[in-house]
């Protein structure tokens, strides 16, 4: 290892110690499974909002997105990202203060909790229902985070991969297990700002490196379609794609997996006062939309060093590594600029341990609260349950670190299949649970249950048709879900007096 190579070591491994110093630091005052998966109710609107938008920015922002604006140019990720930004803003302003204040009224800690005690589902189908889906979607998720980490280590250091994984993915379940909810947004907001940093290092090294703004885009327009939000470019035949009106739907229609995010929606629950929303949506929006568009600005960047031949010309999924390789050409200029390196790096591993950490205690309070707690009604001691709940994540994780086994694993194919299993399950359940009164609970069984399988249905058997049929399966399933639940509600009687009643009160008080 020479000096340089040292010098990036250094950084991530004083990052990385960070983390876990954390989860030490809050790891007391986890009293109960509510802190552990909330803490408490007792977050702040910066810590809110950022924790919020770093756990959603996941591996993709810095690796997946750049990677394929780096291939295909501005209009799949550009649209991507608007639909991103757009759902982003409408998520905070309309779900965000209704599902804090319906949740504390009905004291839930959970989305599945939620959903059961919305509806008042004794016999907590919904629980059960909620909980395995959560399971299913988030366990690839994590791993896709887990697959970044791999990339990281193995492109900057020659690492074998697999060590390179398992050791990152260990550092986050060590922080996470130990300090849970608090740990988790704590440092989600300190890896926001890592990754802000890391994103205005990148571009303005890159555009340097590429000969200039002027040679950037020079570059770009030279290729047939890169730069249009009407076209895209084909990197095997070298010509322009038609953008449908269609296409532009369908990559837009990312902005709808924001309503039925878990580990989002837990950090409007766990807000200490409900008013300071309105300044965690504006601190939220306003860091989404910068760091979207830089990042994809880096994928152009990116292909113009190419172009010029600072960089490697990048295929495949190795097109999500340019960012890593613009760290590690960085860091040859001296041992000042390899500590910079680090910190860059130190971005993507933050933006992979923001997301993989808030998925982890999701999907382990699945296991842990919902299923055993609730629907087996298995009643423990809190510090018992706290052991469950760790032991939950545990296991959670190493099916997570299997499933990253594979070095070629796309981290944004990975991501989307995840977010639209989420934003189709739970979506249309959340809207309707939130804003229509009259909604029930076998039409949001008999929705969440349709989101979810028509995610699987779509992705795997219509899309690969091609044509009109092959869109992003979060558009039609979420659309499918949202008729099926208000069809079967209105079919089976709508809602309870008492329900309503209860709907009315929190609506009041929103």
């Amino acid at each position: 290892m020479d000096l340089n190579q040292f010098g990036i070591l250094l950084a991530i491994v004083v990052y990385l110690g960070g983390m876990i110093y954390i989860g030490f630091k809050v790891m007391d005052r986890n009293k109960t499974v509510s802190d552990f998966y909330l803490g408490g109710r007792e977050l702040g609107p910066f810590v809110t909002a950022m924790s919020a938008e770093a756990s959603d920015m996941s591996s993709w922002l810095l690796m997946g997105l750049p990677g394929v604006a780096y291939l295909s140019g501005v209009a799949d990720a550009g649209w991507t990202a608007i639909g991103l930004a757009v759902g982003t803003y409408l998520n905070w302003l309309i779900v965000a203060k209704r599902i804090r204040t319906y949740s504390e009224r009905i004291d839930a800690i959970t989305i599945p909790e939620f959903f059961a005690k919305r509806y008042h589902d004794n016999k907590k189908t919904l629980i059960l229902i909620a909980a395995i889906w959560i399971i299913v979607f988030f366990v690839p998720y994590t791993a896709s985070g887990f697959v970044a980490c791999g990339k990281l280590f193995n492109t900057l250091f020659g690492v074998d991969y697999h060590v390179a994984m398992i050791v990152s993915a260990l550092v986050i379940v060590i922080y996470t297990t130990l300090g849970g909810f608090l740990a988790a947004s704590t440092t989600d907001f300190i890896q926001s700002i890592i990754m802000t940093i890391a994103l205005v290092i990148v571009v303005s090294y890159g555009i340097m490196m590429a000969g200039g703004m002027d040679s950037v885009m020079g570059h770009a327009h030279a290729l047939p379609g890169y730069m249009s939000f009407t076209q895209s470019y084909d990197v095997a035949t070298k010509s322009a794609i038609p953008y449908s009106v269609l296409t532009i739907a369908s990559k837009a229609a990312w902005g709808l997996g924001y309503f039925g995010m878990p580990h989002i929606l837990l950090r409007f629950m766990a807000i200490k006062d409900k008013n300071q929303l309105k300044l965690s949506r504006r601190v939220a929006t306003i860091w989404v939309v910068i760091s979207m568009f830089v990042s994809v600005f880096i994928g152009i960047v990116a292909m113009a060093m190419s172009k010029e031949g600072v960089l490697a010309t990048l295929v495949g999924s190795d097109s999500e590594t340019a960012i890593v390789r613009i760290a590690h050409l960085l860091s040859t200029h001296g041992f000042g600029f390899a500590l910079i390196a680090g910190v860059i790096l130190s971005g993507i591993l933050a933006s992979t341990m923001s997301t993989s950490d808030s998925q982890l205690l999701a999907a382990s309070s699945s296991v842990s609260n919902d299923i055993i707690s609730d629907y087996l009604k298995k009643d423990y001691a809190q510090k018992r349950l706290l052991k469950i709940s760790r032991a939950c994540l545990l296991i959670i994780a190493f099916i997570g670190m299997i499933l990253a086994w594979d070095p070629n694993s796309s981290v944004f194919q990975i991501v989307s299949f995840a977010w639209a299993g989420f934003g189709a399950s739970f979506g249309p359940v959340v809207l309707l649970a939130l804003f229509w009164k009259n909604s029930n609970k076998y039409g949001a069984i008999f929705g969440m249950l349709t989101g979810g399988v028509m995610v699987f249905v779509w992705h795997f058997l219509i899309s690969p048709i091609g044509g009109v049929w092959g869109i992003y399966e979060l558009l039609p399933a979420f659309v499918i879900a949202l008729v099926v639940n208000v069809v079967v509600s209105l079919a089976t009687g709508g809602a309870s007096q008492e329900i309503k009643a209860e709907f009315e009160d929190v609506k009041a008080a929103d």
